[in-house]
């Protein structure tokens, strides 16, 4: 399954996009809906995410009774022929597919398929064929199948080209993943702030994670969700010193903070997060135009699903992302913070 933070963001949005290109499971009800569900969101933990509604059958949900997820939904020719692409790769993510041969089959043209891939979705077949291959070894290792069996079940066709990417996909190595995380070292720090609670996470190479919320029980639970074996403590000397340069940086006046990252991403979004960082404190740029400065003009929703990803909230400054119109469009953080923190911006 693909990258589960961009389906996570799907589901907490209701994107309309990725219905018929995934499902989500809930363990507690053994329910399964489209990403667009009317139904209240359920907590992060536990959710699994499922290529088809075939394969969350089979792995013992059923169909939820509201948004009935068995039902094709009703879309344009363009993004029906993006969903079809998506299983024929989600069937079989192992088997390299030319883009020719993939757009015939879905009765398109390889250019017009690539185009309209970007655009319903903000990646390539490629990349998304490389997500699933990584989803499938995430779900292997998490099944405990073993490093070798999940590697090569997976499609990697060498098991030393898993590690030498493992740490940008998975944050550590898979033996290490297929542990829960065991081994891998998380520190954090929570703090007060303008914005409310602050929670800053790094590990031994920079920043992975800043988050904003009402509660600190809540922010650690949610750096806790993803590897419940990982080794997660309370923060050192040095995050010391980066969380007081992100909260200095909340002053009006005060410049960025560039602090070293450790975060994983999509070409897409890397691409996206990079020009974010390039927008001076008190400016706004459009949805469009950040599309247009990566070279994907007709791009701009994926750069929206690119900011509501974003795990470092103000080191990448998705805040500084409006709408066309001038209106302020969503924050992952809500729109009071966000509004705030471009006031107190404009003020220095």
């Amino acid at each position: 399954m693909v990258n589960e933070t961009l389906l996570w963001n799907a589901v907490s949005t209701r994107d309309a996009h990725w219905d018929g290109v995934f499902v989500y499971a809930v363990p507690s009800t053994r329910v399964y809906c489209r990403p667009t569900c009317p139904s209240r969101r359920p907590r992060r933990e536990g959710v699994a995410f499922f290529a088809t509604a075939a394969a969350a059958r089979s792995a013992g949900f059923r169909a939820c009774r509201r948004c009935h997820p068995d039902v094709p939904p009703s879309v344009p020719p363009g993004v029906e022929r993006v969903r079809r692409a998506c299983a024929v790769i989600a069937a079989n993510p192992d088997a390299p597919r030319p883009l020719a041969d993939l757009a015939r089959t879905v009765g398109s043209g390889p250019h017009h398929l690539l185009r309209t891939f970007r655009q319903v979705l903000g990646i390539s077949p490629r990349e998304y064929r490389d997500a699933c291959r990584l989803g499938a070894l995430k779900s292997g290792l998490r099944n405990r199948h073993g490093v070798a069996a999940a590697t090569y079940d997976a499609g990697y066709g060498s098991g030393s080209r898993v590690y030498e990417k493992a740490p940008a996909a998975l944050g550590m190595t898979p033996a290490s993943y297929a542990r829960g995380g065991q081994g891998a070292e998380v520190r954090y720090v929570t703090v007060g702030s303008p914005l409310g609670r602050l929670l800053v996470a790094g590990t031994s190479r920079g920043v992975c994670a800043v988050k904003i919320g009402a509660t600190d029980a809540t922010l650690e639970a949610d750096l806790r969700a993803e590897f419940p074996a990982a080794r997660v403590d309370r923060g050192n000397r040095q995050l010391a010193e980066w969380v007081a340069r992100i909260v200095a940086s909340l002053e009006p006046g005060a410049p960025d903070p560039r602090l070293p990252l450790d975060i994983r991403a999509t070409a897409f979004q890397q691409a996206v997060w990079r020009e974010l960082q390039r927008i001076p404190r008190g400016a706004t740029r459009s949805y469009q135009d950040v599309a247009r400065q990566v070279g994907r003009p007709s791009a701009a929703r994926a750069v929206a699903r690119a900011c509501a990803t974003n795990p470092v909230a103000l080191l990448v400054p998705c805040h500084r992302v409006v709408r066309q119109t001038g209106d302020l469009g969503g924050y992952h953080w809500g729109a009071a913070r966000k509004r705030k923190l471009l006031e107190r911006e404009r003020a220095g």
